[in-house]
């Protein structure tokens, strides 16, 4: 049998990018990894997504890029 982490449906959030508001769907999960994220990097998690959203590339949404950042720092961290 596998263990699962607590499992919930996506948390709609709004966040400020460049003056904008926008609303963004992930499982609180990746909101707490983005906050752990973004305090280990001495930033707030809205000015983290922020940079995240300048990064991503237009065709990949904004919680897909979210995502895939959280995995990536996990995967470093292995």
């Amino acid at each position: 049998m596998i263990d699962l982490p607590p499992l919930a449906a996506p948390a709609k959030r709004s966040v400020t990018i460049d003056g904008h508001r926008t609303s963004v769907s992930l499982e609180d999960a990746f909101w707490q990894a983005l906050q752990a994220e973004a305090r280990a990097r001495g930033t707030t998690r809205a000015l983290l997504i922020g940079q995240i959203d300048h990064a991503r590339p237009p065709e990949v949404g904004l919680a897909t890029a979210l995502r895939l950042f959280v995995l990536a720092c996990a995967q470093s961290r292995d």
